[in-house]
């Protein structure tokens, strides 16, 4: 007797619809967007300084109403492209003694990182708004326009991305007043593009595969 498994796509556990202008459109209409934020060295600080920091921190929470999501990704260092960088130099390299000092570096660099886990740490901020959806703006492209088999028409399209475009501006909104609470606090921000959430996700998701780094203007 064969037993009969119902099984889906990976895809169909993913929230995500589409990324589309720096923004995480999810499946129930719902949009994101993501702020890389700089580290700030703490314990460095004076007394003093930690004080203001703390209480201008959350004065920062306090004057939110909304939500929003810190999150920390934590990841093995990928020293690949750099071992690879250096092969390349020692075989460009015509100098003997110094093909020698690179093969030597190689070695103590992987022993190093294999005896000791190196890791990185970025800090992302993730922004939520969530439009409210009317059954008549959603029934055209919705399940009750899918049992139907209507198409979107060019006025429903041109609605649709204006809705798009005025919940980008709430959103939007919402980003300019974390950005400056945590500049008070300090704290840089870097707004992720496409790209840029598209490759977070991708490592979100696939977390068994090492890729470089996100690069930002923060680095």
């Amino acid at each position: 007797m064969e037993n009969s498994v119902n099984s889906k796509a990976a895809q169909d556990f993913v929230p995500i619809k589409e990324v589309r202008d720096g923004i995480v459109v999810l499946k129930d209409g719902g949009l994101r967007m993501a702020l890389m934020a700089s580290s700030l060295n703490f314990a460095l600080k004076s007394g003093d300084e930690q004080q203001a920091i703390t209480m201008q921190f959350q004065n920062f929470l306090n004057s939110l109403d909304f939500s929003c999501q810190f999150f920390i990704e934590s990841r093995r260092l990928d020293i690949r492209p750099y071992i690879a960088s250096l092969e390349e130099r020692q075989s460009a390299n015509a100098n003997d003694l110094l093909k020698v000092q690179i093969r030597e570096y190689i070695g103590f660099i992987k022993n190093f990182t294999e005896s000791v886990s190196i890791m990185t740490k970025t800090f992302f901020v993730v922004i939520p708004y969530s439009p409210a959806i009317s059954i008549a703006n959603s029934a055209g492209s919705g399940l009750i326009g899918k049992l139907l088999g209507s198409k979107p028409s060019k006025q429903q399209t041109e609605r649709e991305l204006m809705t798009f475009a005025e919940n980008k501006t709430q959103l939007e909104q919402r980003v300019s007043i974390v950005e400056t609470g945590l500049i008070r606090c300090g704290v840089k921000t870097f707004p992720l593009g496409t790209e840029e959430l598209i490759e977070l996700y991708y490592k979100l998701f696939n977390p068994g595969e090492l890729e470089k780094p996100i690069t930002s203007a923060l680095s």
